[in-house]
């Protein structure tokens, strides 16, 4: 192939617009994006060498280069990974694939303080070479093609690239950096090795860079030693050391690495600048043995609730890098955790398929999980500082000034899962039967006495009223939605307390959830309201006795909404609105109809229950109303409005309720 200029995809253009203008906070972050991409290449591999060994030629050692020419102002990060051919280079280099693309574009486009943290989370990492670099080549040769079938990639960033073919003895992808003059400290052994022992430390491959040592400087005029010397300087000596511990952290064990440590690592591999949560590492003996390195994140990705998009922990096999998203190990609910999970059983050429069959990844799918939801146990344990109380013997105990400390950052974590994360925990409840009681346990929520989503089950159990039987709650759209429903009315009057549920995913979760540690979970919005030992015998009687006066003027509201409502009847419920909407026990709510219909998923016309104040004015005005009909109408269409829902004729809502005001 000749020399050819492409142009970029339009979305690289502009990210390359947006990282040579944009990213400035933090620019180290470039060389480990770059050495990550190079130690991804030797896994590649590694993996296909499984089934072809001549892939490794001659150099069955992988390892990554770094070096640099402060003469030719140049960084170069070389592997000898799997390689690129002409025609993926074109396509690796000059589009992306990458669904979050357009969505960190648009990131950064919002916010010009944004800076390189992002970068890497949405697979663009190469990129971040031009935050120092004002050109990039790129000379590469796949493994298992010819030496004359190398590539060589150019580009200064704008809007083109140059390609070629090259002669490239050495398989694997050297990246060039044609450093900016502001970025010329980083052609520097001392500065270099600084960022990888940062944040490279823990590839398991070996980042190897050359020796330097001192030289003196020569003697200005040789034979007059007080004629001075020419300055000294470090020069390089042709040998190459590891500057990484080049081991993987999981194989260590734990009493030999550091907290920071594995904050690192947590980084390096989920390319988030905050640290993790809580992490455990565990080696697994028995009929399975494995090893598990898991991180929860303090912040969710873009693309959290895409149940399409492939997530994962990293799996290896003794220590080969097998797949960087093995969904397999982990139940789909549980998709934001990190980390990785090394098996010493499965077969190196495992495949995803083979994945979802194998007895040995069901027990370290079960084991991973166990161990994820009892590292969120334990923060939501230690969520809230306990509050200070006075022994009854009036001696205090005496709390070490470690476990305090520890208490003190444990505080309000769990509450932070539960901010970005909880939503996706929810879907566990239909998905892992065998772990739905410790799920349950984990749920949080707002409730009619607090705005906080920090309402427990058992909190919800310790604060009912005496004689109350159920744990009562209700779905809405939005918080506001939910607390000002008319279906609470008669809950706030006798003060009995209602969860708030606003989550998309709460009626279909709590299908699977159908009592809490004996106690039942009642919707205030199904079925007819029955509070049972807390509606005392005088409102019942009054209630009977007002359906049986009202059955004439309940027959015709059933006749003139039959089209609209299943049913007509008078409740107990309100205290303040003349009506309100609700189906069924065991039937969907419209709420979660119109949400199926909303995501275009089929769903069934849910026909509703109207119930009717008897002691309103507007109700009571309906007998003899020359507007019964557009009343009847009216009614049902606000009680429709006030649970968030719209009327199915707009129009003919607003005709009717002006000609009435008129």
């Amino acid at each position: 192939m000749t020399k050819q200029t492409l142009s970029f995809q339009a979305e690289v253009a502009q990210l390359l617009h947006l990282v040579t203008h944009s990213l400035y906070s933090n620019k180290e972050i470039f060389l480990r994006e770059l050495i990550s991409n190079a130690s991804d290449a030797c896994d590649k591999l590694r993996y296909e060498a499984i089934n072809d060994s001549g892939l490794y030629e001659d150099a069955p050692d992988l390892e990554v280069r770094v070096s640099f020419d402060k003469d030719a102002r140049t960084l170069t990060i070389t592997d000898n990974g799997i390689g690129m051919s002409a025609q993926e280079a074109i396509e690796h280099l000059g589009t992306i694939a990458k669904s979050g693309t357009k969505d960190f574009v648009s990131k950064l486009s919002g916010d010009q303080k944004a800076d390189s943290q992002l970068i890497g989370q949405f697979g663009v990492g190469f990129y971040s070479g031009f935050i120092v670099a004002d050109k990039i080549t790129v000379e590469s040769r796949r493994a298992g093609m010819k030496e004359t079938e190398g590539v060589r990639w150019i580009s200064g960033g704008a809007g083109n690239f140059e390609v070629e073919t090259i002669t490239r003895p050495q398989r694997g992808t050297s990246v060039i950096l044609h450093l900016n003059d502001d970025a010329l400290d980083y052609a520097s052994a001392w500065k270099l090795k600084g960022i990888i022992n940062k944040y490279s430390d823990h590839i398991s491959l070996p980042i190897l860079m050359e020796k330097e040592e001192w030289k003196d400087g020569e003697l200005i005029n040789p034979g007059d030693e007080a004629g001075g010397r020419q300055p000294g300087g470090m020069v390089k000596t042709g040998e190459w050391e590891a500057v990484n511990k080049g081991n993987a952290i999981w194989a260590r064990a734990k009493k030999d690495i550091t907290s920071e440590q594995y904050t690192e690592f947590y980084k390096q591999i989920s390319h988030d600048f905050e640290a993790p949560l809580a992490y455990t590492h565990n080696r697994v003996e028995g009929s399975t043995e494995y090893t598990q390195l898991l991180y929860i994140p303090g912040k969710a990705p873009m693309d959290l609730y895409n149940r399409e998009k492939s997530a994962g922990v990293k799996l290896y096999v003794k220590r080969v890098f097998i797949m960087e998203d093995a969904e397999a190990l982990l139940p789909t609910y549980l998709r934001f955790v990190k980390g990785v999970v090394d098996s010493a059983d499965l077969p190196l050429n495992v495949s995803r398929e083979l994945l979802q069959e194998s007895r040995d990844v069901k027990a370290i799918r079960e084991g991973c999980t166990k161990r994820v939801l009892g590292m969120l146990e334990d923060l939501a344990k230690h969520d809230k500082l306990p509050e200070a109380e006075t022994p009854a013997d009036g001696v205090t105990d005496v709390v070490s000034a470690e476990d305090k400390a520890e208490a003190e950052a444990s505080a309000g974590k769990y509450s932070k899962f539960y901010a970005e994360f909880g939503a996706v925990l929810k879907e566990g409840l239909g998905e892992d039967f065998a772990n739905k009681d410790r799920l349950a346990k984990l749920l949080r929520f707002a409730s009619s006495t607090t705005d906080a989503v920090s309402v427990s089950f058992a909190d919800y159990k310790a604060r009912m009223k005496e004689g109350q039987e159920a744990i009562y709650y209700i779905t809405a759209d939005t918080l506001a939605a939910a607390r000002n429903s008319p279906q609470l009315e008669v809950f706030k009057k006798k003060g009995i307390e209602v969860l708030l549920m606003t989550d998309r995913v709460d009626e279909w979760a709590l299908n699977y959830l159908h009592d809490f540690d004996g106690t039942p979970l009642q919707s205030v919005a199904k079925g007819a309201v029955d509070l049972g030992k807390l509606q005392d015998e005088a409102e019942k009687k009054a209630a009977e006795e007002a359906a049986e006066t009202f059955k004439p003027l309940l027959a015709k509201l059933k006749e003139a909404l039959k089209d609209k409502a299943e049913d007509v009847r008078v409740t107990t419920r309100l205290v303040d609105s003349p009506a309100c909407l609700v189906v069924q026990d065991h039937g969907m709510s419209t709420q979660l109809a119109r949400m199926l219909k909303q995501a275009g998923q089929a769903a069934p016309d849910v026909k509703p229950v109207l119930e009717v104040n008897a002691e309103h004015p507007l109700v009571k005005k309906l007998d003899g109303s020359v507007h019964f009909n557009d009343l009847a109408h009216i009614l049902f269409d606000q009680a429709l409005l006030a649970e968030g829902g719209m009327p199915a004729d707009p129009a003919a809502y607003v005709k009717r309720v002006n000609a009435l005001l008129a």
